[in-house]
């Protein structure tokens, strides 16, 4: 029942914020910190049943029917893998409410009820093992983020959401027919109707059929990673997004896409995927190297953050489709340290807006001097985008190239050209908004609040550097079951 708790307390949350907003002035942020604070005992509790390293790959599950007439049931089980993605989850979800403290002033019961229903979607993607379970909880989380984007974002809002929901809806519509496809085809050969995960892993199709399927797969979830060519709307709906909104869509729903991969192409998909490896793979190298340089072109710095997250997303990519057990892992670790590095530059960026009422860093300059705390804390996660050894950005990507070196040195040689892009944008940010002359005026440096939730994700972002072992550990028995799959059914 704690898997169903996980999902159920945020739904709650959000509907108590809903009227907590006539009762007084900030308590739809106290009742959404509430709520989110039992799910972290929750994940907790998981963490301490598990121990260390799991010792087995499901860690919890529950099986009720649903719709027994289509095969539907109500499937949620957790692995490592969902373990550590839950838990960046919930405690993202706390950075987004506390880092929305002060800017959200306007109808916050119902801002607090879309965040909190944004991040219920997402434990549920991250649980649900009957595909129409899996897309249920899929569409659960694009309205309530198309919704904070509308309503809350800044002046080209409406543009930015529409462009969010268009292309997230119909990537959406693309995977259901991929999915009824797939469940059909199965039906024909077993005359078993079912929408179960570990049945349709069982799934005899033929290699033209399986590849046009997992195609569909392959255009949702990197529409929602995003990459190259299907990125276009992530700048858009990061610029626009209040900072609360930003941080759940670059540290949480962009890693929806990238489970995708790992949970549903490359398991269901074997052999379509070992063939599709050599264009994904350079795909996701184009993504790094072309993010790279539209970053660098940016005066907008939320923007430049979001062509980061395009950038670093490439590394996943690339990584998953190297298939092997180090470039797996390197998949993950990208997965969890870019959650947190980007969650806390947006943070930044949001702090900054609400401070100076541009984006625009030619306006900036000599912050350091006005705000030290805020220089301080942009550098070290400026510096943990880059890849610098002994934080978690640098050990997700030395195992991608590392293992992807072994499958393709060519196109391993060119993505590893982002690490030396990486630098160029990350000190371009820091030179044209924190040095240079300051400007006359005053400028708020970061509280006690803001302080507190950024010292968390530092302290996060170096332990995953220095003690990569302990995240790593919790992946072990999913990465080898991938490994294993693509051994044996990808001939």
């Amino acid at each position: 029942m704690i898997l169903l708790w996980l999902i159920l307390i945020p739904l709650i949350g959000g509907l108590l914020s809903l009227p907590a907003g006539h009762w007084r002035d900030r308590a739809p942020g106290w009742v959404a910190l509430a709520a989110l604070a039992v799910d972290a005992v929750l994940v907790l509790t998981q963490f301490a049943d598990t121990g260390a390293a799991p010792q087995t790959a499901w860690l919890a599950q529950i099986d009720w029917a649903w719709i027994p007439r289509f095969g539907i049931r109500f499937h949620l089980a957790l692995d490592g893998l969902s373990l550590l993605l839950i838990a960046l989850t919930v405690f993202l979800g706390f950075a987004a409410v506390l880092c929305s403290w002060t800017e959200i002033r306007e109808r916050q019961g119902f801002f607090h009820f879309n965040l909190l229903w944004t991040l219920a979607g997402v434990i549920g993607v991250f649980l649900a093992l009957d595909l129409f379970l899996f897309f249920f909880f899929w569409e659960v989380m694009l309205i309530p983020m198309y919704l904070l984007i509308g309503i809350w974002g800044h002046e080209n809002r409406a543009y930015a959401a529409m462009k969010f929901f268009i292309f997230t809806q119909v990537s959406g519509l693309l995977m259901l027919i991929a999915i009824l496809a797939l469940v059909f085809l199965h039906y024909q050969t077993t005359r078993t109707l079912s929408f179960d995960y570990f049945e349709l892993l069982e799934a005899d199709l033929y290699p033209g059929a399986a590849r046009w399927i997992m195609l569909g797969f392959f255009v949702a979830f990197t529409v929602k990673l995003p990459a190259i060519p299907f990125h276009t709307w992530l700048p858009d709906a990061h610029t626009q997004a209040p900072t609360g909104g930003s941080v759940i869509l670059a540290g949480v729903l962009l890693k929806t896409g990238a489970y995708g991969l790992l949970r549903f192409v490359v398991p269901l998909f074997p052999g379509a995927a070992q063939d599709f490896a050599p264009i994904a793979m350079a795909l996701g190298a184009v993504s790094i190297l072309y993010a790279a340089k539209l970053a660098f072109a940016q005066s907008d710095i939320k923007r430049l953050i979001a062509y980061t997250s395009v950038s670093h997303m490439g590394f996943v990519l690339l990584g998953v489709f190297a298939g092997n057990a180090a470039a797996l892992q390197g998949a993950v670790m990208t997965m969890l340290a870019h959650g947190v590095s980007a969650a806390a530059l947006f943070m930044v960026a949001g702090a900054l807006q609400e401070r100076l009422h541009t984006r625009d860093m030619d306006k900036m300059g000599g912050l350091w001097t006005l705000a030290p705390r805020i220089g301080a804390i942009t550098l070290f996660f400026s510096v943990a985008a880059l890849g610098m050894p002994g934080l978690g950005n640098f050990v997700g990507e030395f195992l991608v190239l590392l293992g992807s070196f072994r499958v393709d040195t060519a196109i391993t040689a060119f993505a590893a050209l982002g690490l030396i892009l990486a630098p160029v944008y990350a000190l371009y940010v820091i030179q044209r908004a924190f040095h240079g002359p300051a400007s006359p005026r005053e400028v708020r440096d970061f509280g006690l609040r803001e302080m507190g939730v950024m010292l968390f994700l530092v302290a996060a972002t170096a332990w995953m550097g220095l003690h990569p072992q302990s995240m790593l550990a919790y992946t072990d028995a999913t990465v080898n079951g991938l490994t294993r799959t693509l051994a044996q059914r990808g001939t």
